[in-house]
């Protein structure tokens, strides 16, 4: 019976959330704009794609313990990423009254995605493995 995998979810679901917010102050930050002088925008960028993740992640089953205990199991991440930044992007240009460039989904949807991964993978390799009762 694995060891206390509620709490093992609930560090994965707060990782997830600090990657992608990790990689919306980096996106920020190589364009040389500041996540608190432009918080609007920031909040426009992170909640949509945070919003994208939740929703999809689930539905891959990126929350479940035999998929997150298996690392041949971490293309979904970029899955759910293929279909979250279009979506999210997609709802910052509306919020923002701003065009929604391709290359723009292309890239935020990468990183976004590279970000998951290594935190994922990170996970996979720090997180306490199942222990048995004998």
């Amino acid at each position: 019976m694995p060891y206390n995998y509620p709490m093992k979810k609930k560090s994965l679901i707060i990782g997830d959330f600090l990657s992608l917010l990790i990689t919306t102050l980096i996106g920020f930050l190589t364009h040389r704009e500041s996540p608190v002088t432009g918080l609007p925008r920031f909040l426009a960028t992170f909640i949509p794609l945070s919003a994208a993740w939740f929703l999809l992640a689930p539905w891959l089953g990126l929350f479940k313990q035999e998929i997150t205990s298996n690392p041949k199991q971490l293309w979904r991440v970029p899955v759910a990423m293929l279909f979250g930044s279009p979506l999210a992007v997609t709802v910052r240009g509306a919020i923002l009254t701003s065009d929604v460039k391709p290359i723009f989904v292309l890239v935020f949807g990468v990183t976004s995605a590279l970000g998951l991964i290594l935190w994922r993978g990170l996970y996979f390799l720090l997180k306490p493995k199942a222990h048995y009762e004998r």
